[in-house]
């Protein structure tokens, strides 16, 4: 899939891509320095990297075989995917998507899923949520827009991390399960770049008409799904620094 100016499914032609996030989170809820405002519509969010901080997927295989395991399984995932690349034989559509298929496999195939729902609630109260991004949410929601969720992270702990939150609908990756057991598979596709756009293009298309569409999400990976939003946002989060 090639992403292109032209909004999908009979949108009005959508805004100039608006770059970064401003740097004050002091600002107010905004895109790109300017109030939320305008017709009714759906805001699309990314989670990792843009409403919370850091990465959900160590974090939840962590609760499921230890942080230190999960730490060496995924520094493992990263040396045997690249060995794969070298030869070609990489299991996921590029270098980031092969590391994600070895490491779920190598640590929660044969996992009951009664467990994996119970390692999610053991997450929820790890999570770092990034507040000016929860604030934009939350305006969005209050002008009556629907919010949907979309990210590479996996539907077996994404309901537990967004209970509370007003959210519309969730687009995430999903993992193969067999008489109650994960199997290591992927039972979608990685819902990351392109095939995240082709998810919330799908979306559009049979939740439409929509008078105009938000996104929120992180560079590069993020980049196609912002290219069809009439207003996208790049989140950048900076870390804090220790030093005075």
């Amino acid at each position: 899939m090639h992403t292109t100016s032209s909004p999908p499914h009979g949108l009005t032609p959508p805004s100039p891509f608006l770059g970064e996030s401003p740097d004050s989170p002091n600002s107010g809820p905004s895109i790109a320095g300017s109030p939320i405002s305008g017709p009714a519509g759906v805001a699309f969010f990314d989670f990792d990297g843009t409403l919370i901080h850091g990465d959900s997927l160590p974090m939840f295989v962590g609760e499921v075989i230890g942080r230190r395991r999960a730490a060496l399984a995924l520094a493992d995932a990263i040396r045997s995917a690249l060995h794969r690349h070298v030869r070609g034989r990489g299991p996921g559509c590029d270098f980031p998507g092969s590391v994600k298929a070895i490491y779920l496999k190598r640590t929660l195939r044969g996992l009951p899923v009664a467990d994996a729902l119970a390692a999610a609630e053991r997450m929820v109260p790890r999570v770092r949520w990034h507040q000016p991004m929860l604030d934009v949410l939350k305006e969005h929601r209050r002008q009556g827009r629907r919010v949907v969720v979309a990210t590479g992270a996996l539907d077996l702990y994404m309901p537990a991390l967004l209970h509370g939150l007003e959210v519309d609908d969730l687009l995430a990756t999903g993992m193969e399960v067999v008489d109650g057991r994960l199997t290591g598979r992927l039972s979608t596709a990685n819902c990351v770049r392109l095939d995240k756009a082709e998810r919330v293009t799908g979306w559009i298309a049979g939740h439409g008409p929509v008078a105009a569409t938000w996104g929120y999400g992180n560079h590069p990976s993020d980049l196609p799904m912002l290219a069809l939003m009439h207003k996208g946002e790049v989140v950048r989060i900076r870390r804090k620094s220790n030093r005075r």
